[in-house]
């Protein structure tokens, strides 16, 4: 059972860049991905990478200004956002794929969650 904790959310102005951490119990043969969920909205899938870091896949909305990575001496997967708009406004969400392949952009592919951290971009 892989235990995850996400760490680095805040109160950020339009522009602006934050760096969220997932510390993970182990994961060195999972895919690690991120999602976030906006009030009143569905969980979404922003970002996943696979067990070796070399393959990555983003959401269409983050492309270019997110990047997912991995520290695998860390067990650490990390999501440098950049250019932050009031639209990433979300709960962000670290999760675990058994499937070390990664690509995987549902939820129901993934089967440990972190309790969240809260990213907030103001206008």
């Amino acid at each position: 059972q892989v235990q995850l904790v996400e760490s680095g959310g805040g109160l950020v102005q339009t522009g602006t860049s934050l760096r969220l951490s997932c510390a993970a119990s182990t994961f060195s043969s999972y895919s690690m991905g991120w999602f976030r969920q906006a009030p009143g909205k569905e969980r979404e899938f922003v970002a996943t990478v696979n067990w070796s870091g070399h393959t990555t896949t983003y959401a269409d909305s983050v492309k270019g200004r997110f990047t997912i990575s991995r520290d695998t001496a860390k067990n650490t997967v990390y999501l440098e956002m950049n250019s932050l708009k009031p639209e990433d406004t979300a709960v962000y969400y670290c999760a675990a794929d058994p499937n070390p392949l990664g690509r995987t952009t549902t939820l129901t592919g993934y089967t440990n969650w972190g309790q969240g951290t809260q990213v907030t971009v103001s206008s």
